[in-house]
């Protein structure tokens, strides 16, 4: 495993100089869900739920979270986006749930991880702000990055 680049050689914060790395297509892909009560799911799936279209809220809601990532993460590099896609499922089985995930990509210097991490995340989060008064005890968890690619370490999958 490389060394923390977020440090300088004092062991103070820094923002990583990305300035004579090569430009790549970088690719992000992220995961997660939240779950919830079948009612819940069920009204998420209805579309009848009083405060309009929940997975098309929270499609947008990602969209912008992967736009703004610079702009409440203290380190990551501001990034011109030439791809976000947000895909998030009503799912049944014993935990009923919303999957979302997250691709993001751009042309540039530096990985687009945490763009599309937050993009989950905030996809996810906007998932609760919209049913909390329903549904109180939803559990956002099992985030993570899936795959990426570019640069000069290449791709990487989420081991099997």
């Amino acid at each position: 495993m490389s060394e923390l680049t977020h440090f300088n050689p004092d062991g103070e914060a820094h923002m990583v100089d990305v300035g004579a790395k090569a430009v790549t297509l970088r690719r992000a892909v992220a995961e997660g869900r939240i779950e919830m009560q079948p009612e819940t799911l069920k009204k998420i799936r209805q579309g009848d739920h009083r405060k309009g279209d929940v997975l098309g809220i929270a499609r947008i809601a990602g969209i912008m979270a992967a736009k703004k990532t610079a702009d409440f993460i203290p380190l990551c590099h501001p990034l011109a986006l030439t791809r976000i896609d947000i895909g998030l499922e009503a799912r049944d089985g014993p935990v009923p749930h919303v999957y979302c995930r997250a691709t993001v990509e751009t042309r540039g210097q530096t990985g687009v991880e945490m763009e599309a991490l937050a993009a989950v995340q905030v996809s996810l989060l906007t998932v609760y702000d919209m049913c909390k008064a329903v549904d109180r005890g939803m559990v956002i968890g099992n985030t993570r990055l899936v795959h990426k690619s570019g640069g000069t370490s290449g791709e990487w999958n989420v081991p099997a």
